[in-house]
């Protein structure tokens, strides 16, 4: 016999007590566009292959985006990027990438500057799971910089105070 599901109030109220870093997911649209949004579902799955997952609501256009490309990237921001993961939650999504702060590679992926490290991936599988879709990226490049991560918990940005 199956439980009832538990109120959203209080699923969101528990999953708010997990501290989690802050990423923004980028990839292009159909036509091209750099397509960006801010997530923090990011985990390792494997080691070999190097296999990362996020999960993207159904209802975004960053899941439209995903589901048409085979590569995106996950930028960990730093501390002080708030009113970049701010940019990427809150405006529309033709504002997103008005303000700069960003590049491409080589291979035409979108990496954000000053990030406390990017993640790019080959899209490697994906699984519809209730209102979301689990994207799986095989890990084919990155770069890192020391600096302190940006962090969400309750509801509020924050940092880990310097040593």
């Amino acid at each position: 016999m199956s439980r009832p599901d538990i109120d959203q109030g209080l699923f969101r109220e528990l999953l708010g007590r997990f501290a989690t870093g802050v990423t923004v997911l980028t990839t292009r649209d159909a036509a091209g566009k750099p397509v960006g949004m801010t997530a923090s579902s990011l985990a390792a799955v494997s080691l070999a292959p190097p296999l990362v997952s996020v999960c993207v609501d159904v209802t975004a256009e960053m899941h439209r985006s995903m589901s048409a490309s085979g590569d995106f990237v996950i930028n960990v921001l730093a501390a002080g990027q708030e009113a970049v993961s701010r940019r990427f939650a809150d405006l529309p999504p033709e504002q997103r990438f008005t303000a700069g702060g960003w590049r491409e590679t080589p291979g035409g992926l979108i990496v954000l500057e000053a990030v406390l490290a990017h993640i790019e991936c080959e899209r490697y599988a994906d699984f519809p799971l209730g209102d979301h879709t689990l994207f799986v990226g095989r890990v084919t490049g990155g770069a890192t910089r020391e600096a302190m991560p940006l962090l969400y918990f309750q509801g509020q940005y924050g940092n880990f105070e310097e040593p």
